[in-house]
């Protein structure tokens, strides 16, 4: 009778283990997918979340190519369940690509890697965006134009904003770009 009571209650004990341990993972799951959004597009990983902090301007310098584009806000984005890039690419040769010269506080749009873009000034800030009314990271262009900077690692970049008008007449506002050089 002893070994049974014993049993039935090193039993209970791994099992309230087990689901605590279980309701734990759960919790740290729901909190990992709260704050960044998930999804692969052309392989590149749309692992994205706001940067919480300034971001440092020399991060942005290089080229960067198109990669994918978001109908829709980063807003949207994050609340949408399947969120996929609607990017395609009319280029035959070459790429969609912005290049960025942060010691010149330059950058160019170009279509196709053609080069035919002029070169735009630019400052980068870390406050308050007159677009979202948002604390952000973002880009300011001819006096009152802006992209918002959501996130920016060594390989990928997420902008938000005007960033290319002929893909912006289609409604595309965020652009996930990988880094070329």
């Amino acid at each position: 009778m002893k070994k049974v009571v014993f049993l039935a209650s090193v039993v209970f004990v791994l099992h309230s283990c087990v689901v605590s341990t279980a309701a734990k993972v759960v919790k740290g799951a729901v909190n990992v997918s709260y704050k960044a959004v998930k999804g692969t597009v052309n392989g590149i990983s749309w692992a994205v979340s706001k940067a919480k902090g300034k971001i440092d301007e020399d991060r942005v310098d290089g080229t960067w190519k198109v990669v994918g584009a978001y109908k829709g806000s980063f807003e949207d984005f994050t609340n949408d369940q399947n969120p996929e890039s609607s990017f395609t690419s009319d280029c035959t040769e070459g790429f969609d690509q912005i290049i960025f010269k942060a010691k010149k506080s330059k950058f160019k749009p170009v279509h196709c890697s053609s080069e035919k873009e002029d070169w735009v000034k630019y400052s980068m800030e870390f406050g308050k965006n007159p677009v979202t009314k948002e604390k952000e990271n973002y880009i300011e262009y001819n006096s009152n134009n802006y992209i918002s900077v959501i996130d920016v690692n060594n390989k990928t970049m997420v902008l938000e904003g005007n960033l290319m008008p002929k893909l912006a007449f289609s409604g595309a506002k965020l652009y996930l770009l990988e880094k070329v050089k």
